[in-house]
């Protein structure tokens, strides 16, 4: 197998971190079209994107309905008793009795549309700006489609076939399928790294039963992290977490990694695994797990694992682009708190409710993170670990995505 050999890229440090915890570079600037960087926040039980400034105040530009179709999908899944019944349980336990209409986004190089997973519709499309109606679609196979990622040139998207167990990479501009590869049960989590060389794929297994004590983990499924060439979707390497946890004596933990951050230089991973209030630091050369941060827990969780949120206790990590900082969402203990990375101690700890994902402002200054129990997204400064804002938004926030819209788009979608 190839050795990974991380290259440190400091001119663009800064916008890869970007493209690892908020992929921004989805809207690479057109040459030829004023740009206006902003925050694209998905609301999932709503089916819409909230438009919101990249830094500052972050206060709101506008909102999109990425749903523009829904009459039509519901007929098709509703004339197929298959679709149906998929579509049924999702809504019934990933979607915690509520339809899943936005997973991920991001918005194409000229700023003109946004690309968006559906889960509840197993596709993906591309929505016009200006008049809301969809470029393209595309179904995934089987029958949910989840998180997404966008390689640094912003010129193709790999998403999550999560019951087909497999990685679609398309083309962000056409829809076009370029390549596809497996991994492990239920893929998840994507990211490009080494400027765009390879992917990595987070497979995190079945999150919907109530087998969660460790002693029944073995019934989660396969769990692995695929990582493959970008432009061949060849498998160069598969990473099994149990192995390593297993060599450090921690073999209560479960090998299902969930959101990850890199370093600027591609060095280091740091992940979040099912059921731990923490995170652990994976020295990618070594390959070995070489730090694990336990963060505190809230005395008001409750300790019976099956109510914790798709066996996600913590969700959400992302760095600072100078990689000095780490901002943790604490999901089931509502909670986000930036970490120093040298030293892994943690700031204050800001109140949230159910924090879902964490990300970074387009100044870099900020990390942000969506209360899905609150439906708004607040900002927390890295420097101070403080928090600096917050804006409503809609029902349910999740995934939060630096991207980019026309200079001149007013916030609002023709007929």
């Amino acid at each position: 197998m190839p050795a990974f050999r991380p290259r440190h890229l400091c001119s663009v440090a800064a916008a890869l971190v970007l493209t690892i915890t908020a992929p921004a570079t989805a809207a690479t600037a057109d040459s030829s079209a004023a740009l206006r960087e902003v925050l694209f926040v998905g609301n999932n039980w709503d089916g819409t994107a909230t438009v919101l400034k990249s830094s500052g105040d972050f206060a709101k530009v506008g909102e999109i309905n990425v749903v523009p179709d829904k009459a039509a999908r519901i007929a098709e899944i509703n004339a197929d008793p298959i679709k149906w019944i998929y579509y049924t349980a999702i809504r019934n336990e990933v979607g915690q009795g509520h339809d899943q209409y936005v997973d991920d986004m991001y918005s194409t190089p000229d700023g003109r549309s946004v690309v968006v997973s559906r889960p509840s519709f197993a596709d993906v499309v591309s929505i016009d700006l200006a008049t809301d109606r969809i470029n393209w679609r595309f179904p995934v196979a089987g029958y949910r489609a989840d998180h997404m990622a966008v390689s640094p040139d912003g010129t193709k998207v790999a998403v999550s076939a999560s019951t087909a167990n497999k990685v679609q990479v398309l083309d962000i501009n056409t829809g076009k399928e370029l390549g596809e590869f497996g991994t492990g049960d239920k893929p998840h989590e994507n990211v490009f790294t080494n400027g765009g060389k390879y992917i990595w794929n987070m497979a995190i297994g079945e999150v919907t039963t109530s087998l969660d004590d460790p002693s029944m983990d073995w019934t989660k499924g396969d769990r692995h992290i695929t990582v493959v060439d970008a432009t061949t979707y060849k498998t160069v390497k598969v990473i099994d977490m149990r192995d390593r946890l297993d060599a450090i004596g921690l073999t209560n933990f479960s090998d299902a990694v969930r959101p990850a951050a890199f370093t600027p230089d591609w060095s280091k991973m740091y992940f979040q695994v099912s059921f731990f209030n923490g995170f652990l630091e994976y020295d990618i050369a070594a390959d070995k797990i070489t730090r694990v941060k336990t963060l505190p827990e809230n005395p008001a969780t409750s300790t019976d694992r099956t109510t914790w949120l798709l066996d996600s206790r913590h969700h959400g990590i992302s760095m600072s682009p100078d990689g000095t900082k780490l901002c943790v969402a604490g999901t089931m203990d509502n909670y986000a708190t930036v970490v120093d990375r040298a030293t892994l101690q943690e700031g204050p700890l800001v109140t949230a409710s159910k924090p879902y994902w964490a990300t970074v402002s387009g100044d870099g200054k900020d990390c942000i993170i969506s209360e899905s129990g609150a439906d708004q997204v607040t900002a927390i400064d890295f420097a101070t670990g403080q928090k600096v804002t917050s804006v409503p938004v809609g029902d349910h926030p999740q995934r939060v995505r630096l991207g980019h819209v026309e200079a001149n788009w007013s916030g609002t979608s023709g007929s």
